[in-house]
């Protein structure tokens, strides 16, 4: 078959990686979620600024928000998310882009909602344990990314959507767990 021709069926599946940029960003909303509104654009360590900006963003919000709207907004967000992360992946061509940190913005959120109200060193701590357990990936959370992986290039559907949520939701237990257990001993 030659370039030109369409294979049966009638459509062409361009199954390469895609690159996350300002403009596919503002080509669906989802792509702004699941690129957490442009911090996830960031040429390094994208992860970790998204994660920057879930706890800034915390921080503002939680002005306006009880506990208990804050569940509801992670419940919301959880869905929203797996929606917003599966569209967006899908469009990239990837099981899990790095560009895509709605994952680390809703499992961060979470870490802060069980931990505060806590100081700057406490929050900073709950930071650096979730920054470990995302990027190292130790025990469950290696596990917990293995398991709803796609392969490259293979279309990319709800399951893979939801697992890219779940291994940062596996690292928020972590890094709750360690957070929990400093807080047993040193207070």
């Amino acid at each position: 078959m030659s370039s030109t021709e369409l294979p049966p069926g009638g459509e062409r599946e361009d199954t390469a990686p895609r690159r996350a940029s300002a403009r596919f960003m503002g080509s669906h909303p989802a792509h702004w979620i699941a690129l957490g509104f442009g911090s996830g654009l960031s040429p390094k360590a994208p992860g970790t600024v998204g994660t920057l900006w879930a706890w800034l963003a915390y921080l503002v919000l939680d002005l306006w928000l009880s506990p208990a709207a804050w569940g509801v907004v992670l419940a919301g967000g959880l869905l929203l998310g797996w929606w917003a992360c599966t569209v967006t992946a899908r469009h990239l061509n990837t099981p899990d882009p790095g560009a895509v940190v709605w994952d680390e913005v809703i499992a961060f959120w979470l870490v802060l909602w069980l931990v505060m109200p806590a100081g700057l060193a406490w929050q900073a701590l709950a930071f650096a344990l979730f920054r470990f357990f995302d990027a190292a990936k130790p025990g469950p959370v290696g596990w917990a990314d293995r398991l709803f992986k796609g392969e490259r290039g293979a279309r990319v559907g709800w399951v893979q959507g939801f697992g890219i949520l779940f291994d940062d939701l596996v690292a928020a237990g972590c890094t709750l767990l360690v957070m929990a257990l400093a807080r047993h001993f040193l207070t």
